[in-house]
């Protein structure tokens, strides 16, 4: 099982030379509510320490670093060098590795996290591809979590920064909504693919998975975040502004209609 990766060089080039993935979840108030946040959802999910986890696509240790302190044996896997090396840094047992061609042995680890693959395979058959990976090497029974770009992000992000006044932004955006799509070799981000909560269960339920259950992350009140901080200059973290926006994320994760709000969504499902 398993082959070199073959992540497409404008994604390499992206978190190699343009982007530093490691500040993402710490540098600004919406990126501390995303992780926090996603520590509580899976937090509820997760078996007792231990228990084995192979974080796929887990770029430079963000959360496999937190597992560990929490106890878990965790192993990480992404196409990327610098976050492997990132990743190993930290302590983190780490191996470049493809979501769609898993090293790891059949049935050899209780959880296995996607929260980061999804995004950048805009081909349904490579998500399949990668979905069914992570199928194979969780035990029966076991946890997976995959994470998801929100259809809506790109929308509500683009308000936060002005940036939607552009002709260029704008289309962008109208495509993504219109296809989900962000395609190869437009400025900004890099190839990505934006599901819907709908979409996202569908894919898990698809790929032979039970219990399927699609998460809001962020809640309605990121992009205040965003654009407090882009507007003002002065950091969130800590403020009285997240720690609202973090209860109405909460307050909001109970009811489907406030999904489309989140920027980032979490399905958690059996295997």
């Amino acid at each position: 099982m398993g082959s070199a990766p073959q992540i497409a060089p404008e994604i390499h080039d992206f978190y190699t030379e343009t982007y530093d993935e490691a500040a993402r979840l710490t540098s600004s108030a919406d990126g501390v509510l995303e992780r926090v946040r996603t520590q509580e959802i899976l937090r509820r999910h997760l078996p007792a320490a231990p228990a084995s986890v192979l974080d796929v696509g887990g770029g430079p240790g963000a959360h496999a670093q937190w597992l560990m302190e929490d106890g878990y044996r965790v192993r990480l896997v992404d196409p990327v060098m610098r976050h492997v090396e990132q990743a190993a840094a930290l302590g983190i047992g780490a191996e470049m590795g493809d979501a769609r061609a898993l090293r790891a042995g059949t049935a050899s680890c209780d959880v296995v996290l996607l929260l980061g693959p999804l995004y950048h395979l805009l081909e349904r058959a490579e998500r399949d591809q990668a979905l069914a990976e992570a199928r194979r090497v969780v035990r029966p029974g076991g946890l997976v979590a995959a994470a998801a770009i929100g259809r809506y992000a790109s929308l509500y992000e683009h308000v936060a920064t002005t940036l939607l006044g552009g002709e260029s932004v704008r289309d962008a955006v109208a495509d993504i909504l219109r296809t989900g799509r962000h395609e190869p070799g437009r400025k900004g981000f890099t190839a990505a693919y934006f599901h819907t909560a709908e979409g996202l269960a569908e894919e898990l339920t698809a790929a032979g998975f039970g219990q399927v259950a699609v998460h809001g992350i962020e809640g309605p009140a990121w992009a205040c975040l965003k654009a407090a901080e882009r507007h003002t200059g002065e950091s969130l973290i800590g403020s009285p502004m997240f720690a609202a926006a973090l209860t109405s994320a909460r307050l909001a994760e109970p009811y489907p209609a406030l999904l489309a709000s989140s920027s980032h969504l979490l399905a958690t499902a059996r295997a």
